[in-house]
């Protein structure tokens, strides 16, 4: 049988869900998350006495709001890679054949870029939506419809 697995992100948390059998309901079976993704912004764009960058006038400017950002684009860099370091050693265990990426669209190009070639091979579907929050059953019904439910609607 062709094992499925699902992986629906974003730059804090992804869940891997795998499809037992077609007409199924996805089932959980990982997850991953970024402790760096969840401190607030706010707390990164601070300057050492508390301010906010560009906050006061005569600092002149908001040069911490930019360190605080790239702080965040590293964090996200380095989930990107956890996940697909995670992707690639389940692969090689041989624990799906089949793969669907669903992350919010600036993590999915993160992501990409950080999949290995073995990896990449498996993805048969990606879609760039923010869907971390659904539940098992909502993912199934929005990636692997069904075709009565279908023809019902």
């Amino acid at each position: 049988m062709n094992t499925i697995w699902v992986v629906v992100a974003d730059e804090g948390r992804a869940r891997f869900l795998a499809l037992p059998s077609h007409g199924a309901q996805l089932q959980p079976i990982d997850e991953l998350t970024d402790a760096g993704a969840h401190a607030s912004n706010a707390a990164l764009s601070r300057d050492a006495h508390g301010r906010r960058g560009g906050d006061d006038l005569r600092m002149g400017g908001n040069a911490t709001t930019s360190a605080g950002d790239s702080q965040l684009e590293k964090e996200a860099e380095l989930f990107a890679r956890r996940v697909a370091d995670h992707l690639t050693q389940a692969r090689r265990v041989s624990r799906y054949e089949q793969l669907h990426v669903v992350a919010a669209p600036k993590f999915l190009g993160r992501l990409r870029k950080a999949l290995s070639a073995e990896v990449a091979s498996c993805v048969v579907q990606t879609q760039d939506k923010d869907l971390i929050h659904l539940n098992p059953r909502e993912l199934t019904e929005r990636l692997f419809p069904s075709p009565a439910r279908d023809a019902t609607v």
